[in-house]
């Protein structure tokens, strides 16, 4: 099971996610990166995780106090050949459409800067996460398929139940390919991952679904325990950045 490291941003820092109470967010604090620049936090955890794709919480954006368009065109230029899942609290294809603008906008600047013109194919690779805590036109999964951004669909819970910002079909038909099962209270909380509602969803989703987890995850004991239920992937960052679970160097946990 791949292990997925995240990246929270609020206020131009990395901050340390508990239980889905942004409000006490705080710059973190990791035994992986003496800051909580967004940078140097990113590449330590992209390195301890042996990873090639980083998931990218723009608290900012959710909580409506700022996006970071500058931050996630840096990161972009930086990290070549990764691919970054974005959860900026898309309501619809259409403020995603213009925050992928903002980002695309920020990096020509930065370029016309500099003088240095980067191709698109040395840009790490972004792709819309729609969190159903925000999302309010689901036909906004099938307007960034067409535009061959292949959406991600987060189903967010709390305390087992779904956030939803309208009212959401019970079928999984209008799931994209891929679909991360969040459960917002487990985030940072060391009580462990939340397989029961992975489970649930999995047993609705179609065969062709990737299902992935969110939360909970202490050490390599509960990364078995959420591979056993068929997870394809796990969301992980308290356990990386305290040192319980190392991916490059397995017996080190």
């Amino acid at each position: 099971m791949q292990v997925i490291p995240v990246l929270d941003l609020l206020d131009g820092h990395v901050v340390r996610a508990v239980r889905g109470e942004r409000s006490a967010y705080r710059p973190i604090q990791s035994r992986l990166a003496p800051t909580s620049d967004p940078l140097a936090v990113a590449r330590a955890l992209l390195e301890v995780s042996g990873a090639r794709t980083l998931y990218i919480a723009d608290l900012g954006a959710i909580l409506q106090r700022g996006a970071h368009a500058s931050t996630l065109a840096a990161l972009r230029a930086a990290l070549p050949g990764v691919e970054l899942w974005l959860d900026a609290g898309f309501a619809d294809y259409t403020s995603m459409r213009a925050q992928f603008e903002r980002i695309d906008d920020a990096i020509a600047e930065h370029h016309n800067q500099h003088g240095n013109h980067a191709a698109a194919s040395h840009l790490a690779t972004l792709v819309p996460v729609f969190g159903t805590e925000t999302l309010r036109d689901t036909h906004a999964l099938h307007a960034a398929q067409r535009a061959g951004l292949a959406p991600i669909l987060s189903l967010d819970h709390r305390a087992g139940e779904l956030l939803a910002a309208t009212s959401l079909d019970d079928s999984s038909a209008w799931w994209p390919s891929r679909v991360i099962a969040m459960t917002l209270d487990q985030v940072g909380s060391y009580t462990g991952p939340d397989l029961a509602t992975f489970e649930r969803l999995r047993a609705r989703a179609a065969a062709h679904t990737t299902l992935i987890g969110a939360g909970g995850i202490r050490n390599r004991d509960d990364l078995a325990a959420a591979a056993s239920t068929g997870a394809t992937a796990w969301l992980v960052a308290s356990a990386l950045h305290d040192r319980q679970i190392d991916c490059t160097h397995p017996d080190s946990a």
